[in-house]
């Protein structure tokens, strides 16, 4: 019995491979079906074919890379802390609207009015200013979580995502009693409006800073990982924490600089977010956890290459499924969402940058 087991599990592991190399066939035709469609085919469609309407394909590209710089931004604190320390937090888009509700109401006393202001009455300090105090404000309660509610169930997931998911609850109820459910967008200062014409098309100098702030994350986010003494501690922290603390090093110290930090980048989204793509009102926060979220499945747990990665996909789809989606069915534009999804755990179970824990 034992051996025709052996022998059924052998021949069913004989087949794995081929199984794969079809599922990538597949994957890979369904590009190349996608990219001709979009180049040649698409002419039922918002934007029209690549070839006969080019500019409008390159306002389509950059989009893609703004929605993705802000994915990025806001899904880097994410892989932060659920994809590298494993801690799960589901209280990371209270954290990214609770920041944008405190910088929208500094912006107003700033500026002196209860309405949204005029972009021409918005200095330099009445955005940079607000967004700072939101970001403080946010790391402060990440720490605040970090210490009282998830330091005391470390390792263990369905504790923390129960606590992280009622402090949601919490924090939403209290942000629509004190900011109310209108939405509401923040002003950009007056310093960054404005608009940059090339080969036929306008775009927003506002579009582009998000684009170099999402750089700027990224850059200093894998210097401190891979650079620094701080970084270094962190990922062995997780790998193995009783060597690193027989080390005399304190990880619980470090794990929490860590949160901060991940919280202080889900507070430095939302206000972009907010300024740039979004008002602010209530429900944006579950928007922007499952947006974390594709991003980190798609590019792999604790990996900030998987988050780039992912959010540069996903922000692809975003920006080229209603563009490029016959017009009767444009509004079906987030099903390619969970599609990609699927089609990347069926190639790459683990993400595409992530690896066996």
């Amino acid at each position: 019995m034992t051996g025709a087991v052996n022998v059924l599990l052998g021949r069913r592991g004989r087949h794995v491979p081929w199984q794969r190399a079809a599922t990538r066939l597949l994957i890979t035709a369904a590009i190349v079906f996608v990219l001709v469609w979009i180049i040649f085919l698409a002419g039922n469609t918002s934007n029209g074919p690549a070839v006969s309407a080019p500019s409008d394909f390159l306002k389509s590209i950059l989009n893609a890379l703004t929605i993705s710089g802000l994915y990025f931004i806001v899904a880097s604190g994410f892989t932060l802390v659920f994809g590298l320390m494993r801690t799960v937090q589901m209280a990371h888009g209270s954290l990214f609207l609770l920041a944008g509700y405190f910088a929208l109401e500094y912006q107003l006393d700033f500026v002196g009015v209860t309405a949204t202001p005029d972009r021409n009455q918005v200095a330099w300090a009445d955005w940079w200013l607000p967004l700072v105090i939101g970001v403080v404000v946010v790391s402060g309660l990440g720490l605040f979580i970090q210490q009282v509610f998830l330091r005391w169930n470390q390792g263990q997931d369905l504790r923390q995502a129960l606590i992280t998911i009622a402090i949601s609850i919490v924090l939403g109820d209290q942000m629509i009693q004190h900011f109310g459910g209108v939405a509401e967008p923040i002003t950009f200062t007056h310093e960054i409006h404005g608009y940059v014409e090339f080969i036929g098309i306008r775009y927003g100098i506002h579009q582009f800073f998000v684009i170099g702030m999402a750089l700027g994350v990224g850059g200093f986010l894998w210097l401190l990982l891979k650079k620094t003494r701080t970084g270094m501690v962190i990922r062995a922290g997780v790998d193995d924490t009783p060597m690193v603390q027989a080390l005399g090093i304190n990880v619980q110290k470090v794990f929490a600089v860590a949160f901060v930090l991940g919280s202080a980048l889900a507070g430095l989204g939302g206000v972009i977010a907010g300024s740039s793509v979004t008002s602010l009102s209530p429900g944006v926060d579950g928007q922007w956890l499952l947006h974390s979220l594709v991003v980190v499945i798609i590019g792999g747990m604790g990996s900030l290459g998987g988050a780039a990665a992912g959010s540069l996909l996903y922000g692809v789809v975003t920006a080229f499924a209603p563009a490029y989606l016959p017009t009767d069915y444009a509004y079906y534009s987030i099903i390619a969402t969970f599609v990609i999804l699927a089609l990347v755990l069926a190639m790459r179970p683990y993400g595409l940058f992530g690896r066996p824990a």
